[in-house]
């Protein structure tokens, strides 16, 4: 348990942003699972309207530092493709 005033502050401050980046990482789990969820049922208008809105998500949550930015380019890039392959 935080004995200092400062420290009793700092877990305070700890809790508020965890329950903030646990919204922000469920919110973008979210968009992706859609983006999935179009592929797998093989529905390439359904795919893109879900990609529309995944990929602004997605590197929303790479510059608030929720993953990496390359880790949020390379799923982009993979979704893309895999969105194009439906087209075949």
């Amino acid at each position: 348990m935080a004995n200092t005033t400062s420290a009793r502050k700092a877990a305070r401050k700890i809790a508020r942003r965890t329950e903030i980046n646990k919204a922000r990482r469920s919110r973008m789990r979210g968009v992706l699972r859609k983006v999935e969820e179009a592929i797998a049922s093989g529905d390439r208008n359904k795919a893109l309207e879900a990609m529309k809105a995944a990929e602004p998500a997605l590197m929303r949550a790479a510059r608030q530092g929720q993953v990496h930015r390359n880790t949020a380019s390379r799923k982009v890039s993979r979704l893309t493709h895999r969105i194009a392959k439906l087209a075949q």
